[in-house]
C-alpha cells in the first residue's frame, strides 16, 4: 500500500496452524481467520443482566455541536488513511464549518432515532502486520491485525462512546465491588 514505509521484508517461512504448513491461499485464510476471529463462536450467559438493577428510562439527548468538537481535538493528524481516504485533519477543517458541522450532527442524531448503523460506516480494511523483533514469523500469533474503519463512522462512535461514558460515570452504572 502507497502509505506504508519501505522497509526489507525479513525471511518469512510458511505459517504452520495445527502442525500443518499453510500452502494454499484458502488455508492461509482460514488459519487467520480463526486465529484472529478466536471470539466468534463463544457463548455468552444473557444471565448475567438478571442481577442488574432496573433504573427509570431516560431520553438521549440531541448531539451538540461541542461533542463533535471536543472528540476531534486530540485526533492524530496523521494516522493512517481510512479506507474513505478521509484524514482527521480533513474532518477537523470540515468541522470548523457550521453548516458542515450540523450536517454531521443531523447525521449522527438520524442514526440514534432510527436505531440504524449505516454500512458505509462499517467498511473496513484490515491490514495485518508483523509484531517487532521476531527471529521467525512462521505463526500466526506473530502477526497483527489491524483494522481502518471510515473515519466518519469513528467520528460518531467516538461520540457515542464518549456520550455513554459520562452518562455510565454520572448515574454510577458501574459498581466497583
Amino acid at each position: 500500500m502507497s502509505w506504508v514505509n519501505k522497509c526489507k521484508l525479513l525471511a518469512i517461512e510458511a505459517i504452520k496452524y495445527n502442525d500443518q504448513l499453510c500452502l494454499t491461499i484458502d488455508n492461509l485464510w482460514n488459519t487467520l481467520h480463526s486465529t484472529f476471529n478466536t471470539a466468534f463462536h463463544h457463548q455468552v450467559d444473557i444471565n448475567i443482566l438478571d442481577k442488574v438493577t432496573d433504573k427509570p428510562p431516560s431520553s438521549w439527548a440531541l448531539f451538540s455541536k461541542e461533542e463533535f468538537k471536543r472528540a476531534t481535538a486530540n485526533c492524530n493528524n496523521s494516522f493512517t488513511p481510512e479506507p474513505d481516504k478521509l484524514l482527521w485533519s480533513h474532518l477537523k477543517i470540515i468541522l470548523k464549518y457550521n453548516e458542515c458541522l450540523g450536517i454531521i450532527i443531523s447525521i449522527a442524531d438520524t442514526c440514534i432515532d432510527l436505531g440504524f448503523w449505516p454500512s458505509y460506516f462499517k467498511r473496513s480494511t484490515t491490514v495485518v502486520i508483523l509484531k517487532p523483533n521476531k527471529a521467525l514469523y512462521d505463526s500466526t500469533k506473530l502477526f497483527r491485525p489491524i483494522v481502518l474503519l471510515n473515519t466518519m463512522g469513528k467520528l460518531i462512535e467516538k461520540v457515542i462512546s464518549e456520550r455513554l461514558q459520562f452518562l455510565t460515570a454520572t448515574n454510577n452504572f458501574i459498581h466497583l465491588s
